[in-house]
């Protein structure tokens, strides 16, 4: 009877950030851009599985904090030389003004972008998007991906990348507000017409908050 080698462990890190109006995330390229897949490393003896996955970012992030959670273990038996691979995916969030790479191994790439994945690299993806906008729902995770400071029209526009869908402005606002999570700052945001009002997370704000369920 034939044996099957000893397993592959690895670490895979899906992170996304908001860069251009639209929800991205990190890849590696292979294959002169053929197709990507998601920055991984195989498991470090000497660390605990989520210092592995914020080591693995290290190698082409200057960001020193990076929101970082377990998503699931993904087994595959399908890998070359019948050798069994299992991958621990964790999901990481970046704020829009930490994304600078440390590196040119790796890229942004649009989620809708899904072609030059791999079935396996497909289906952790969607899985993580579920996740994100299934949290959007009754954490303060979208916050993970704003600045320190942000306008209300920064922070509708992060609901409605996440979620794919317009969000009525009034109601928006008066709900988020109520929600009694956010305060404003002495900062304003210049531009186009009147400066803007910008807030920040209430370090005391209660985390399981319901936000998506305010706007019905």
């Amino acid at each position: 009877m034939e044996t099957l080698a000893q397993p592959l462990t690895e670490i895979k890190v899906i992170l996304f950030s908001l860069q251009h109006h639209a929800l991205q995330v990190l890849v590696h390229a292979h294959d002169s851009q053929s197709f990507v897949s998601f920055p991984s490393r195989a498991i470090q003896s000497d660390l605990s599985l989520e210092e592995s996955a914020q080591s693995c970012l290290k190698l082409f992030l200057p960001a020193e904090e990076i929101y970082l959670e377990q998503l699931y273990t993904y087994s595959d038996s399908k890998t070359r030389q019948r050798q069994h691979l299992i991958s621990i995916v964790y999901f990481a969030l970046l704020p829009n003004n930490k994304i600078d790479l440390a590196s040119e191994q790796v890229a942004w790439m649009q989620v809708h972008e899904q072609r030059h994945f791999n079935d396996a690299e497909k289906e952790m993806l969607e899985y993580a998007l579920r996740r994100l906008r299934y949290k959007l729902e009754y954490t303060a995770v979208g916050f993970e991906l704003l600045p320190e400071t942000f306008s209300l029209t920064d922070l509708q526009r992060t609901y409605e990348i996440i979620l794919d869908e317009a969000l009525d402005k009034r109601n928006f606002r008066r709900r988020i507000l109520q929600a009694n999570i956010i305060e404003p700052t002495h900062y304003q945001k210049k531009g186009e017409g009147r400066p803007a009002t910008l807030y920040q997370y209430r370090s005391d704000a209660v985390a399981e908050i319901k936000t998506r369920r305010l706007f019905p």
